[in-house]
């Protein structure tokens, strides 16, 4: 059986590969590089930007009680804002790299999965930074106050509350990501609408055990993580059930020209 001639074209050897997969990683390393720097620059206004929400909070203080803590702190500020910065680049690199041993029909349905991958991930992030966060430090600060004639007070470390925030932009972010993943392994044939739907019940309880673990230990957070995940399960569904149809009408039209 002949491998078609949209294959043919981009067939190379296994050096020609590698030279290829090295130029497009020296392409990444480059983007992550230059906005790593670039961050490292702004890295103390990004941090401003991230304790916003302890600001409003009412926590006025933020200490660090390492000599190098501060420096750290601006160090993985600067590399987590580089990462999501040069995710454009990256993402480009990788479907260059892909594209040319993927079928035509492959690569239309691969390129909406990677263009809605960063925008569900911001979308989780921002759900996380104006909402879940503050909801959570409102709860977590509460516990400050007199307890049996000492005053308990709330002293953040700025590396602490880094990684806090920093779990639940991540957090947020990559659950977002579910339909993009769901729907993924539905185009690979590995799950089918029908197995998900059967399996709606179990995911229901899958995303309330993913919303508890990602939140803090109240309702609020807990809910405000859990809807949009089962949401989103649904909409990964829907989103199914459109396009079974234009593949079913795709096929019936392919059969109606052969006959």
């Amino acid at each position: 059986m002949s491998i078609p001639d949209e294959l043919d074209d981009t067939r190379a050897p296994l050096l020609d590969h590698l030279i290829e997969l090295r130029r497009r990683l020296l392409w990444c390393l480059l983007a992550l590089g230059v906005t790593f720097a670039i961050c490292l620059y702004f890295a103390r206004p990004i941090f401003a930007f991230l304790v916003q929400p302890l600001v409003r909070a009412g926590q006025g203080r933020i200490v660090y009680t390492q000599i190098f803590e501060a420096f750290f702190v601006e160090v993985k500020v600067a590399f987590f804002s580089a990462a999501m910065l040069s995710f454009p680049v990256i993402a480009n690199q990788i479907w260059q790299f892909v594209a040319p041993g993927l079928y035509k029909n492959e690569r239309r349905a691969f390129l909406p999965f990677l263009i809605a991958t960063p925008v569900l991930f911001l979308m989780g992030a921002a759900l996380a930074y104006f909402v879940a966060v503050p909801m959570a430090l409102h709860f977590l600060l509460g516990f400050q106050g007199n307890l049996g004639g000492i005053q308990q007070e709330a002293l953040p470390s700025v590396g602490n509350y880094l990684t806090f925030i920093m779990q639940f932009l991540f957090g947020f972010g990559l659950a977002f990501l579910v339909p993009v993943l769901l729907m993924l392994l539905e185009q690979a044939g590995i799950v089918s609408r029908k197995q998900l739907v059967s399996f709606r019940r179990y995911a229901i309880v899958g995303n309330t055990a993913v919303a508890a673990v990602l939140s803090p230990p109240d309702i609020g957070s807990m809910i405000m993580l859990g809807v949009p995940l089962i949401l989103l399960y649904e909409l990964a569904l829907v989103a199914m059930w459109f396009t079974e149809r234009k593949r079913k009408k795709a096929d019936e039209s392919k059969a109606l020209v052969e006959s």
